[in-house]
């Protein structure tokens, strides 16, 4: 029906500390956590699309072990949205008790070793593992998922967090998401094989974490301090 603002924005609002040019100022002050940010998703954006669309087309080609109905793919996918469902704000709440990026770092490193697990299940010709492999693949996206949002907002100060955090979580939508379909495509007819498509994951997954370590954890940090954003990047 109506959601608030969050304290601190409805602060900055009322001391007019506001940016008049928003996209200008996080692009000179914060380029590094936009990147960082955009990359960050790379084993979380990527592979959802691996498991959510390509798998349809992958799974009912025809070829053999991959005869399977659109129901049967669409179905097992559906239930990897309901586990998602539950699974998403767990690792949120944990990500605030054990940490963001602990809980994040497992999301990634798993998710670069379920790509190889996922293919096998997939291309066994057996229907239930197949099906099993459908209903889990969304888990160790959801250890990502579930956090992203509170990772990628701390990275920017109060007044142009929605700018920054907006520009790195779409940016990842160009590099990760938009090409995946035709990536993933381009190695199965090169390789042959769908563990072309798992090395593709597991890179994604090294990318993440690599991005992950060099990204600021200000989980425990006064975020409502924006000068505290500046003392950092100056090392003062």
């Amino acid at each position: 029906m109506k959601i608030l603002e969050t304290p601190m924005f409805t602060k900055v609002v009322k001391s007019k500390d506001t940016s008049t040019a928003p996209l200008l100022q996080v692009l000179r002050r914060f380029p590094k956590e936009i990147t960082l940010s955009a990359l960050l998703r790379m084993s979380e954006q990527m592979p959802f699309y691996v498991v959510t669309a390509f798998v349809l087309s992958y799974m009912t080609s025809g070829e053999p072990g991959h005869n399977f109905s659109y129901n049967f793919v669409l179905i097992g996918t559906l239930i990897a949205a309901a586990i998602e469902l539950v699974l998403v704000p767990l690792f949120g709440h944990l990500s605030d008790t054990i940490g963001r990026k602990k809980i994040y770092a497992w999301g990634a490193a798993i998710m670069g070793v379920w790509g190889f697990i996922y293919f096998a299940l997939l291309d066994s010709g057996i229907s239930w593992l197949a099906f099993a492999a459908l209903c889990l693949g969304l888990i160790p996206h959801a250890m990502q998922y579930g956090p992203q949002a509170s990772i990628i907002a701390e990275s920017f100060p109060t007044n142009l967090r929605y700018t920054g955090a907006g520009l790195g979580y779409q940016l990842s939508s160009i590099i990760a998401g938009g090409p995946t379909a035709l990536i993933a495509t381009w190695l199965i007819h090169q390789f042959g094989t769908g563990y072309a498509v798992s090395v593709y994951i597991l890179i994604s997954a090294v990318i993440t974490l690599i991005a992950l370590k060099l990204l600021a954890d200000r989980s425990r940090s006064d975020i409502t301090d924006d000068e505290t954003y500046d003392r950092e990047a100056t090392g003062r």
